[in-house]
């Protein structure tokens, strides 16, 4: 008998962020077949930076399956990622994507770069 080892998603994406990356993907015909790629590299004013773009599916990556929605995280991403919770809102002042990320000690005004 073979045990499978439970391992939490390396992050979770909310019902109203899953919506939008479809929403996304229904308006752009070039992303129809893509998945939603959440990936951190080093730039912005903290030291490193959130991105995300519509890419293939890569070896090693990790896939987060949330609300009918596919988003993937690299091995290096997934270090930094591990734990965050991906949302969508949709505000008068404030819409788009946001990351919180608990292994950000500081992050930058903007909210696009974060420290570790």
């Amino acid at each position: 008998m073979s045990v499978e080892k439970l391992t939490e998603p390396v992050i979770t994406v909310t019902e109203e962020a899953a919506k939008q990356v479809a929403v996304v993907r229904q308006n752009e015909p070039e992303n129809a077949d893509k998945t939603l790629r959440i990936f951190v590299e080093k730039g912005g004013c903290s030291g490193l930076q959130y991105g995300m773009v519509f890419d293939e599916k890569r070896d090693n990556d990790h896939a987060v399956e949330s609300f009918g929605e596919t988003v993937l995280v690299d091995n290096f991403s997934a270090d930094y990622l591990r734990g965050a919770v991906v949302d969508y809102h949709d505000d008068l002042n404030d819409s788009g994507f946001k990351i919180k990320n608990p292994n950000a000690k500081e992050s930058c005004g903007c909210g696009n770069s974060f420290e570790t």
